[in-house]
């Protein structure tokens, strides 16, 4: 066996030198795009820019964050107190932010809070860096509130309290592996007062981070990164994004099988150094850069609730932590190689998103219109919205949303429900399972003439995780679908009727652009050629080792990566994106 793949490894080795022999290097130098005037751009990827022209009061104007910060330095086993941003800063300068610590020993300035809060918060017309020059500098928020607590003080005063903050979102860049009591106590805030926390799932297996907690925690959205691309250009990198990579921001599944993370998000971002009041530099991909990402989109979504009454569903303290979840999973963008848990060829039913993309691509846009629909109740249904209800664990009972598609051909049908794990209110926080429920999430192409056609398009029911994720061609024959939710059959059957809290929504779509460069260009420098030879190479080798770990290279989605992903990568040899820079020849 070994000899077999030995020689195999052999044979494509050779046939990468003859490629490149017989081809030559083709490529040709594009010159740089313009820089933008607005940064950080990848808030522009992510959508937060587009949505600001659709809607230019969305600021987070009477939002408040709590940013929990920890401390840079510890002596004994202590915080040292240096938790807090440079508000000196010129991007705070009409910033809203207020601190909270212990007082001793005198706080100081971190270089991390400093840079997360002007992705978030910071606002500098006069921006310049050398290597692009004159910017308008515009955080996700400049104009929402910020409580930045340093970490120890939030656990002491808040988490082991049971005490709330005064806040509309949490958002937390730090994590541990393992789950702890305080853990468990942010995700019993999240359930018993809708409180939404947004914290980073981890930094890859080059910063050997397992999944973190708490971000692998069941009632917090965790956030990974997806990475810049990787050119001379510095302009270039910061506008162009790729995927999100397993060196780089780490995957699932959790020790209990749980998928995480569950969405990703842009992580270069240029942001405010401390100590330098005029002065920004790039953040590199990190995981809590691109929870900010989130967390801030998650205000405006806020801000847009709190001005509509018709919205304020979808902030309510009963749950409406489950609708924000829902309408940012399934409003998400699949990115090259999303498929649902490990890799296969099938559709899988029991683990609800990717493990390493969660439902995909953070899509402000696409986030706010869901949200602006308004909630529809089970029945006749828009073919966007989104619902906060209640499901009983009485035996028969179903949620029915109907939806009716004018043409269904080349059509996509999203639908994700999401609900609230139990934790008990006091410490250490323990896990109330026995009045967790199990959803199941099913999708019935409907006849309406001959109800002998109706059948089961796709369904999602995890018995681990409190999300359900459909994404689905319709079919071209069917105008009628059925989104249903009960409880799996397989829960045990209770004497008295419990009644579960959800946040569901769904979309129809169109068929998504499958032909993105990032399906051959694995390195993401923007040309096809003998380094992403080099990687798929690597990805077959690794995959018939590891068959379980998370591997990119199934370019031709089969379920298995091998010699025809090679072939397929053949045939795109020297192709170039649109911001290729070619690198420069370097003497030897």
């Amino acid at each position: 066996m070994h000899t077999a793949k030995k020689t195999f490894a052999l044979s494509l080795i050779t046939c990468i030198a003859v490629l490149y022999s017989a081809a030559g290097s083709t490529a040709k130098a594009q010159e740089p795009q313009s820089t933008k005037t607005l940064q950080p751009q990848g808030l522009e990827r992510a959508g937060i820019y587009p949505l600001r022209r659709i809607e230019p009061d969305l600021t987070g104007e009477g939002v408040k964050f709590a940013v929990i910060s920890r401390s840079i330095t510890y002596l004994d086993d202590e915080p040292q107190n240096d938790y807090r941003p440079d508000v000196e800063h010129n991007c705070f300068n009409v910033g809203r932010l207020f601190l909270h610590d212990q007082g001793q020993p005198p706080a100081g300035i971190s270089p991390h809070s400093t840079a997360i809060c002007s992705i978030l918060l910071g606002e500098d017309p006069n921006a310049f860096y050398p290597e692009i020059g004159q910017f308008y500098y515009q955080g996700i928020a400049p104009q929402a509130q910020a409580d930045i607590y340093e970490f120890w003080h939030f656990l002491t005063n808040n988490i082991f309290e049971h005490s709330p903050p005064d806040a509309d979102v949490i958002t937390i860049g730090n994590g541990i592996q393992f789950e702890d009591w305080w853990t468990k106590g942010i995700e019993s805030l999240a359930e018993h007062y809708g409180l939404i926390v947004v914290a980073a799932i981890g930094n890859g297996a080059d910063a050997h981070d397992p999944v973190l907690y708490p971000g692998a925690g069941a009632n917090i959205i965790g956030v990974g990164v997806i990475d810049s691309v990787d050119t001379k250009d510095l302009a270039t990198n910061l506008e162009h994004f790729a995927l999100a990579y397993p060196e780089h921001s780490t995957f699932g599944p959790t020790g209990d099988e749980r998928c995480k993370p569950d969405i990703v998000a842009p992580g270069n971002c240029l942001a405010a150094v401390d100590n330098k009041p005029n002065a920004y530099e790039p953040t590199g991909n990190w995981s809590s850069f691109s929870t900010q990402i989130v967390a801030g989109t998650i205000g405006l979504l806020v801000q847009k609730a709190k001005q509509d009454p018709n919205l304020s569903p979808a902030i309510s303290p009963e749950a409406g932590n489950c609708v924000i979840k829902a309408i940012l999973l399934n409003s998400a963008v699949k990115l090259p190689f999303w498929h649902k848990g490990r890799l296969q060829t099938d559709d899988d039913h029991t683990a609800p998103l990717d493990y390493i993309q969660g439902a995909g691509m953070l899509d402000a846009v696409g986030a706010y219109k869901h949200l602006i629909t308004g909630p529809n109740e089970p029945g006749d249904v828009s073919t966007t919205g989104w619902d906060l209800n209640q499901l009983y664990s009485s035996q028969w009972l179903e949620n029915v949303y109907k939806i009716t598609l004018a043409e269904p051909a080349d059509k996509f049908i999203t639908a994700t429900v999401v609900w609230n794990k139990h934790f008990e209110r006091t410490y250490p926080f323990e896990p109330a399972s026995e009045k967790d429920s199990n959803l199941r999430l099913e999708l019935w192409a409907i006849d309406p003439n001959n109800p002998g056609n109706d059948y089961l398009l796709d369904y999602s029911d995890s018995n681990v995780d409190n999300i359900e994720h459909i994404y689905i061609p319709a079919d071209p024959n069917y105008s009628n679908y059925e989104i249903i939710l009960s409880m799996n059959e397989n829960d045990d059957p209770r004497e008295i009727a419990i009644a579960q809290s959800y946040g569901l929504a769904w979309n129809i779509s169109d068929k998504q652009n499958t032909d993105s460069i990032f399906w051959y260009d694995l390195n993401a420098d923007g040309i096809v050629n003998e380094s992403d030879f080099a990687i798929l190479l690597n990805s077959i080798l690794n995959s018939t080792k590891s068959p379980d770990s998370y591997l990119l290279g199934d370019i031709n989605a089969d379920g298995a990566i091998d010699i025809k992903d090679f072939n397929v990568l053949i045939e795109h040899n020297n192709r170039q994106a649109d911001w290729y820079v070619q690198k420069e020849n370097k003497p030897e």
